[in-house]
């Protein structure tokens, strides 16, 4: 079933913020806008936020292309295809529920250890493991920009902007892919991504204007704000959803 007008203006409202958001940052669509739209109607979220995020990573990595990771995100994107697959046998054997706690819990943990003080260095078998906890996040519940955001937030604005819109572009196709292989894509959600594409249009222009004023301090905050909301949207969906 469709959402309603009302309901579909709200997404949209949502997706101009949440746009902002990751325009500014590097990561931001899903953390600020599954947890909110979930919980408006079933078909706003998480799928509808895995297709408009293509055109907006896709863009965002060619904006600041020159800072592209290449070799970390090459090791990022070989663990999220492992990664998706994990998503979707961790769907298969456990409950909803109990996967958005368990992961909510991964991400507070993540938070608490880097707010101490705790770098986290890019080697191969750091990046690696970054992308494969990521793919299992973005296909269960479409929030896959935590774990990279804190294995690059010692890194300054572009590079991480760059190379997670690269992971996210790449990763964002695996995901549908698998998706649509085993039937996890309604037409009703194709339809409300449609819909809300001109918000990720108007979200990104925002956080272009904004997004050189995210440094140093400010950028390695954001990211630990961001991270800390999505763990406790995750909680919030679970307990009210």
């Amino acid at each position: 079933m469709m959402p309603g007008a009302a309901q579909l203006l709200v997404a949209l409202v949502v997706t101009i913020l949440a746009s902002a958001v990751q325009g500014a940052i590097g990561f931001g669509l899903a953390v600020v806008s599954v947890p909110v739209l979930a919980l408006t109607h079933p078909a706003l979220a998480p799928v509808p936020q895995t297709l408009i995020s293509v055109p907006l990573v896709v863009t965002m990595a060619w904006r600041e292309r020159k800072s592209i990771d290449v070799t970390g995100i090459g090791w990022v994107l070989a663990g999220r295809v492992p990664g998706a697959l994990l998503g979707v046998a961790m769907i298969t054997a456990l409950s909803t529920d109990a996967l958005a706690i368990a992961m909510a819990v991964m991400v507070l943990g993540g938070v608490v250890i880097v707010a101490r003080g705790f770098v986290v260095h890019r080697t191969r078998g750091t990046t690696f493991t970054a992308g494969l906890v990521s793919g299992a996040f973005a296909l269960v519940a479409a929030i896959g920009g935590p774990p990279l955001a804190l294995l690059y937030r010692s890194g300054d604005g572009p590079t991480m902007r760059s190379s997670l819109s690269t992971v996210f572009a790449a990763g964002a196709m695996i995901t549908i892919t698998v998706r649509a292989a085993t039937g996890n894509i309604s037409p009703e959600e194709i339809a409300v991504a449609l819909i809300l594409l001109p918000g990720v249009v108007i979200g990104l222009a925002i956080g272009t204007r904004v997004a050189p004023r995210i440094e140093g301090a400010t950028l390695r905050t954001g990211v630990l704000v961001l991270s800390t909301l999505a763990a406790v949207g995750l909680i919030g969906k679970t307990v009210w959803g």
